[in-house]
């Protein structure tokens, strides 16, 4: 058994294990010298490292998605579990286990995809039942739709990702829809299952995460329409403008333009999955973002780039006492001691504003 993983490195901890390589630059020190910048994964995370020594010997041994072993110590830097790598081996892949490396989910893949069937089939609507009945009994598809991740980094990122996010979303389907009957709600959930079908050709997922020619090249959106324009003709009468309907929500799931959209939502159900979709992603960021940032200080995380803003770790805020200390006493400038005077109240007796100010407010002033 692999040991230890990434989620159980303590800040000074001396390290040795074996760890999957996510991300390799060479870069350069002032003097000149290379150093590395390395992302090492496992399943349970992933941990910044960085090589400042003996680098030229090292250098060409080894690339992305390789396995290494390395030693060294972990260290809080800018409030993050980094580690400093001392020495760095690569290892051969037939002397690791896969399943220690890969993030996955903790739900059984299989057991996943039963629940996503059951969905479906409480659809009533038997032209979407049908369509997704068509895409879902397809084996490559199928393969592909229960391995695959939500994204390459920013939520539900890791094997089963995407299922896991899908099967969040219908169940956020069920209970919000009721509330908005005069919304179809065959017609969201069958958007919330098939949003992102497209990402289990965007993303490469055999080792570590990253996006396919065809990722970078068309995109997620466009992928998921063809499979779905493929598998909409072999329905019988599907009718053409329950299509476009369902081709609206795919398109608008993103919510804006400037966030790759290619329309903005312009019915109700397409609005609805927009929210929905970004509510349970962004929930899942703030999660992971605490999560990732639990041994470091302090209550908040280390700014969040998707999110825009660092998360409050509510439990650990929770933990400290609602009373502050006392503030220390001022040394006075002959090493004692003093209290700071109180504020004033009110103007200095003695001054002449102050004594008409006083008349004033009291009516003595006539």
């Amino acid at each position: 058994m692999k040991s230890p993983y990434i989620a159980d490195l303590q800040p000074s901890q001396l390290v040795t294990g074996t760890f999957l390589v996510q991300s390799k630059d060479v870069r350069q020190k002032k003097s000149g010298e290379p150093y590395l910048s390395l992302i090492l994964g496992d399943r349970t995370g992933d941990i910044d490292a960085k090589m400042w020594d003996n680098v030229d010997k090292i250098l060409d041994a080894f690339d992305r998605d390789d396995f290494v072993r390395v030693k060294g110590v972990a260290q809080i830097y800018q409030n993050r579990l980094q580690f400093t790598i001392h020495t760095l081996l690569p290892v051969a892949p037939q002397d690791v286990d896969p399943a220690d490396f890969f993030p996955a989910s903790q739900r059984d893949l299989d057991e996943m995809f039963v629940e996503l069937n059951a969905n479906i089939a409480g659809i009533g609507d038997p032209h979407l039942r049908t369509l997704l009945q068509a895409i879902v009994s397809d084996e490559e598809i199928a393969r592909k739709f229960k391995r695959a991740p939500a994204a390459k980094t920013i939520h539900h990122a890791w094997l089963g990702g995407l299922l896991e996010h899908v099967l969040s979303l219908c169940q956020l389907v069920k209970l919000v829809t009721p509330h908005y009957p005069h919304l179809d709600q065959d017609l969201v959930m069958t958007g919330a299952i098939l949003h992102d079908i497209g990402k289990i050709d965007e993303l490469t997922y055999d080792r570590t995460f990253g996006y396919s020619d065809p990722g970078q090249l068309i995109g997620h959106i466009v992928i998921g329409l063809r499979i779905i324009d493929e598998k909409a003709r072999q329905v019988p009468g599907f009718p053409p403008r329950l299509k476009m309907l369902l081709d609206h929500l795919i398109l608008s799931h993103h919510g804006e333009l400037e966030y790759g959209s290619p329309k903005v939502p312009l019915m109700g159900e397409a609005l609805l999955l927009h929210h929905l979709d970004n509510l349970d992603s962004k929930i899942e960021c703030m999660r992971s973002a605490v999560e990732k940032d639990k041994l470091a200080e302090g209550n908040w995380t280390t700014y969040v780039s998707s999110l825009d803003r660092p998360v409050l770790k509510k439990a650990r805020f929770l933990r400290e006492p609602d009373n502050p200390p006392p503030a220390p006493p001022v040394s006075g400038s002959g090493g004692r001691t003093e209290s700071m005077p109180p504020p004033r109240t009110q103007p200095a007796a003695g001054n002449v504003m102050a004594d008409k100010l006083r008349a004033a407010l009291s009516g003595g002033n006539k």
